[in-house]
């Protein structure tokens, strides 16, 4: 079946949406002047990476957290609070272990004020549509992850929403699990028995955005922006090993990671001077990547000659393409690696890093990782600090005017892990504070 065209009714409509909460420094920016509709009949997926406040868009379109500034309407009415219209599946379950699978997938009609037999009959109805058929009964506890996520969209179901909403729903399920309810749940929604008109998916994974959506929005970062807009003129069901299928892969890739690939060009280790300035904290935020991990990816890497097709390494892991931005970017930002027409080559830094024995990959972490704001200022700051002692407070409150709290954590975690390996500063969580490296 091909994909609708997108001249449906227009159900959901972002107008100029900006969204900002407070931070240490004023304002911090999670969506600027994002402009967004989504009609009847259409499954889209928000692509991006993290910081593209695509999970903040995905709550400002059902009502549950208000906008800065613009509109976000529902069927041409401007909200005022929650969309009656929508209904939302979490990534988490977010399932009340106090009661039955049938109980929690009543909970959304009682809220609404449905008499106990109705909402007796809808639930059933919607267990049975979703294959929990033999388990009303059972308490989340009893279930497995797939199972609890099946409840999840049950109760969403019930409501018979206009527009079901879907946060990464299937990224905390292993990936078989995830794909055979990604699967049902696009077959339900071919079948016409699906009791929603449209979909929209919030995602960081390419190959799902590909399988599942007819149009695809990808969301810049830092703050959220709408980079661009793609249709997927793919029949269902889509062949992911299609060239068509990873072309359309490719395309999101490099528009998701700003990498056109007619201005690709190999670089060698970043320069502490980019784009006429100096590189801070605020321009250069650092990819959840661990040590580990970019170290494997170097050898890999190495393995293949220092060069691989992102696809096919991605595909020959056992991973989507985007599980490994992150790698990527780490690499990238510590001048061992760069992408040329979607392939990742390693630089000679990296081809040293990751042929070294532990001691020689040590030092040539060091050095790459001098030039990453974040960890020279901590290393510094200890350096000069009295006693060699640093509070991690003081460079949270720093972070604090560039990020949210969950994205101050992060940066936090990857900076401690990269300049403890790089025996730049020790880290004490009891204390929570830094501390110079003796010897």
């Amino acid at each position: 079946m091909a994909a609708p065209s997108a001249c449906g009714e227009i159900l959901l409509s972002a107008r100029g949406v900006t969204k900002s909460y407070a931070g240490a420094d004023g304002e911090l920016p999670v969506l600027a002047g994002v402009d967004l509709d989504v009609r009847d009949g259409e499954v889209v997926a928000l692509l991006g990476k993290s910081g593209s406040g695509k999970s903040t868009l995905l709550r400002c379109l059902a009502g549950l957290i208000p906008v800065s500034s613009g509109t976000v309407s529902y069927r041409g009415r401007p909200l005022t609070g929650t969309n009656p219209g929508t209904a939302l599946v979490f990534q988490t379950f977010a399932l009340l272990p106090w009661l039955t699978v049938r109980q929690n997938v009543e909970v959304g009609l009682e809220a609404r004020g449905v008499p106990p037999r109705e909402r007796a009959e809808a639930a059933v109805k919607a267990i049975d549509l979703i294959g929990l058929d033999g388990f009303e009964s059972a308490f989340p506890k009893e279930l497995s992850g797939g199972m609890r996520q099946r409840v999840g969209f049950a109760r969403a179901l019930v409501v018979e929403p206009d527009v079901l909403m879907m946060d990464e729903p299937f990224s905390a399920l292993d990936v078989l699990t995830a794909e055979n309810l990604r699967g049902e749940l696009m077959e339900l929604w071919e079948s016409g028995q699906f009791p929603t008109r449209a979909i929209v998916l919030v995602t960081h994974n390419i190959e799902e955005a590909v399988l599942m959506a007819d149009r695809v929005v990808v969301l810049g970062t830092h703050p959220g922006t709408l980079r661009a807009a793609f249709p997927v003129p793919l029949e269902r069901p889509r062949d992911r090993h299609s060239a068509a299928f990873q072309e359309m892969v490719d395309t999101l890739y490099q528009t998701m990671t700003g990498r056109p690939t007619d201005t690709l060009r190999p670089r060698g280790p970043v320069p502490a001077e980019t784009g006429g300035g100096r590189r801070t904290i605020a321009t250069a935020p650092l990819p959840r990547a661990s040590v580990d991990g970019l170290s494997g990816l170097a050898e890999i890497l190495a393995q293949h000659d220092g060069r691989c097709d992102l696809a096919d390494l991605a595909d020959d892991l056992g991973l989507a393409v985007d599980d490994l931005l992150p790698l990527v970017d780490a690499l990238e930002a510590l001048g061992m690696a760069f992408v040329e027409d979607n392939d990742l080559l390693l630089t000679p830094r990296g081809v040293g890093f990751a042929g070294a024995d532990v001691r020689q990959s040590k030092k040539i972490f060091a050095e790459a990782v001098w030039d990453v704001p974040l960890v020279r200022l901590i290393a510094t700051s200890v350096r000069k600090s009295a006693g060699g002692l640093l509070r991690d407070g003081f460079v949270r409150d720093l972070l604090a005017h560039h990020y949210t709290s969950e994205q101050v954590a992060q940066q936090l975690e990857t900076a401690t892990d990269w300049g403890r390996y790089a025996e730049l500063y020790e880290y004490d969580a009891g204390p929570r504070q830094f501390a110079r490296v003796d010897g």
